[in-house]
């Protein structure tokens, strides 16, 4: 699909998001605000200069910080945007989410399709809280139908940093490279103790195994990272053991 293929009934194509901007048709970039800051364009005008750009930056932060503030306890779910919606993986995550409204616990999910959206449907006809982080892509629609509050970000980083900041747990279910980025993100913060511990829950055991058993194998036995301290991760197929163990920290949960 490209980015102006009429779908959902929209005449002029998909809706692109940037910050607090809507586009569609002939006004979608074709470069994402990151792909800007990370390009070498020496020709670029005022508005994307580098000064210019930690005010943007500065200004992700606060608007994230001011909304998601009081939320309350939270746990991610990450997993793929390709998941179909007849899929077991979309039906674990609608459950998921379900069970963490139930608890009383916000669902923060990337705001996507597939597995995002599915943890966002099951907490928001639950009655809970359903947060989605959404992020500028070329190819994306936005946030899903799901979500009760919704944030759309220019920058991974900023994006990251929400989802680290107010997530007491988190689950990962199966997914591709953007999946697999926010997984080794919180590892990484967990190992290096630049944030308190959190628990770190895979869902699927067969999906996840062999990434596991090579982390444990060649890259510990090299010297290149330490042993994952099992207490940290948990790789499962229980839906109702996966939220338990991701709101363990959480207080009277």
């Amino acid at each position: 699909m490209t980015e102006n293929t009429p779908q959902n009934n929209e005449p002029l194509g998909a809706t692109y998001q940037r910050g607090p901007a809507i586009m569609r048709g002939s006004m979608i970039p074709s470069a994402s605000s990151t792909a800007n800051l990370l390009g070498g364009d020496d020709h670029q005008d005022w508005r994307d200069i580098d000064p210019w750009r930690v005010l943007r930056i500065q200004s992700e932060f606060v608007e994230g910080f001011d909304e998601l503030a009081d939320l309350g306890p939270a746990v991610g779910v990450f997993g793929s945007a390709r998941a179909s919606s007849d899929s077991d993986d979309y039906h674990a995550a609608e459950r998921m989410g379900q069970l963490l409204a139930q608890r009383h616990v916000a669902v923060i999910t990337g705001g996507g399709p597939g597995i995002m959206e599915a943890a966002n449907k099951g907490a928001a006809l639950a009655g809970g809280k359903s947060v989605g982080l959404g992020i500028e892509l070329p190819f994306e629609q936005g946030l899903n139908a799901y979500v009760t509050l919704g944030l759309s970000f220019r920058y991974f980083f900023v994006r990251k940093t929400m989802f680290t900041k107010y997530s007491s747990g988190i689950i990962v279910c199966p997914g591709g490279f953007g999946t697999f980025d926010e997984l080794f993100e919180v590892l990484t913060l967990v190992q290096t103790h630049k944030m308190t511990s959190m628990p770190v829950v895979l869902y699927g055991k067969n999906y996840w195994r062999g990434l596991f058993d090579w982390l444990d194998g060649p890259v510990r036995k090299r010297g290149m990272i330490s042993r994952i301290d099992p207490h940290l991760v948990l790789l499962t197929d229980d839906i109702e053991e996966a939220v338990h163990v991701a709101t363990s920290t959480i207080p009277s949960v």
